[in-house]
């Protein structure tokens, strides 16, 4: 749980907003195309539509042994949103988290290139953060690209991956040895 924001980015988004929802892999918004680095943020309509569809994400959570559902949107670098809920199974260690959901769904849609992660959970007053092994996941696709962290009562706070994970491992790191 994030206790202290400290240098994040924060804002609130509108609960309950009544837009329309896209088939699954698909945005409302336009593409951004090609090219896009992670350092570009979402704005606007489209920072809304992942907030929007995290949220959304965590009602089709499976959870019944740990009763903690939660959801998370990934903006892929062509504009893109792929959503993502918590899986659990009765053999705990076979579940799966939200996050790395939302990371396969896109990966075996074809993207690996991603700008920003939102996630939600129904913390009340802590905003949730990923675990350990989806940091490791999201890092395998750079470490310069936004996670939105919230809480059910609409705030959020932005932090890029590689301040979740400093001094992190990737796949570049392999090339050192």
């Amino acid at each position: 749980m994030l206790r202290d924001a400290g240098r994040a980015r924060a804002g609130r988004y509108p609960v309950g907003a009544g837009h329309p929802v896209p088939p699954p892999g698909k945005s409302l918004t336009r593409a951004c195309g090609a090219g896009m680095e992670g350092s570009v943020r979402p704005q606007g309509e489209r920072l809304q539509l992942l907030l929007r569809r995290c949220r959304e994400a965590k009602a089709c959570a499976y959870c019944p042994y740990s009763r903690f559902p939660v959801g998370a949107a990934l903006l892929t670098a062509g504009g893109e949103i792929f959503s993502g809920c918590n899986v659990e199974n009765a053999c705990y260690s076979l579940g799966v988290c939200a996050e790395r959901t939302a990371i396969q769904k896109a990966i075996s849609e074809g993207h690996t290139r991603f700008r920003a992660m939102a996630i939600a959970s129904d913390m009340g007053t802590e905003f949730i953060v990923p675990c350990g092994a989806c940091r490791q996941v999201m890092r395998e696709f750079g470490k310069d690209w936004d996670v939105y962290l919230t809480k059910p009562d609409g705030t959020y706070i932005v932090k890029k991956l590689d301040e979740l994970l400093p001094l992190s491992f990737g796949p570049e790191d392999l090339k050192k040895a």
